[in-house]
């Protein structure tokens, strides 16, 4: 039998050494290759082809969740496992909107990872057990609500949102997006307009408030 053929995604060394550690463990899985950021995961799926992609939420450049969006869409057979430290009804359901297969919590047992990887490589959901069954419930209750004002943003404009929070110039925006300095400031204009935040402290806030980024960047 072929193994499951997984990618690490997450922007500490550290704790991909530990997932690592615990995936050599286990029969039949194989880490294929590592990610630190969310672009650099989008890079190595496309090149690796991984059966399963254990993807932190909070990573620099490109979060994870909008990193989701892009695989779901291009890369369907690989199946995204969400890690993260949150367990809020919001994730959840930003999460499984966006097409992942699982929810997993990085203080979850051995047993868990293991599990979530087998179930999701079957092609089933997997959701952490900390997941509590209103979360659950409420997920499922609100799947076809409104979208948050998070998700009316294009993924380029959450793209320029994160980037603007994590403190990138203008001009280093459009470095790292390959566009021009005046596309990157129609995209922060239409950002501000859209959440009716008037200044860069408030595109922060949001940020940090919708879980673009985490408070300590």
């Amino acid at each position: 039998m072929k193994p499951i053929r997984v990618l690490l995604a997450d922007d500490h060394r550290l704790v991909r050494a530990g997932i690592r550690s615990l995936l050599g463990t286990m029969s039949g899985v194989k880490v294929v290759a590592e990610a630190s950021d969310g672009r650099e995961a989008i890079q190595l799926v496309e090149s690796h082809r991984p059966h399963v992609v254990l993807l932190d939420i909070m990573m620099p450049g490109l979060n994870g969740l909008d990193s989701l969006v892009r695989i779901a869409k291009d890369f369907p057979d690989s199946r995204v496992i969400m890690l993260t430290m949150n367990t809020s009804e919001e994730y959840v359901l930003q999460a499984m909107r966006a097409g992942a297969a699982g929810y997993l919590l990085k203080n979850g047992s051995p047993a868990e990872l293991e599990s979530a990887i087998r179930s999701v490589a079957r092609g089933e959901t997997f959701l952490n057990s900390a997941v509590s069954k209103h979360v659950i419930e409420g997920y499922l209750s609100r799947v076809g609500d409104p979208k948050t004002p998070r998700e009316r943003l294009t993924p380029r404009q959450r793209e320029v949102l994160q980037l603007v929070a994590e403190g990138l110039t203008t001009k280093e925006i459009a470095q790292t997006l390959g566009v021009t300095v005046k596309t990157v400031e129609t995209h922060r204009s239409q950002l501000m307009h859209q959440l009716n935040i008037h200044n860069i402290a408030g595109l922060v806030r949001y940020a940090v408030s919708a879980g673009i980024i985490s408070a300590g960047e």
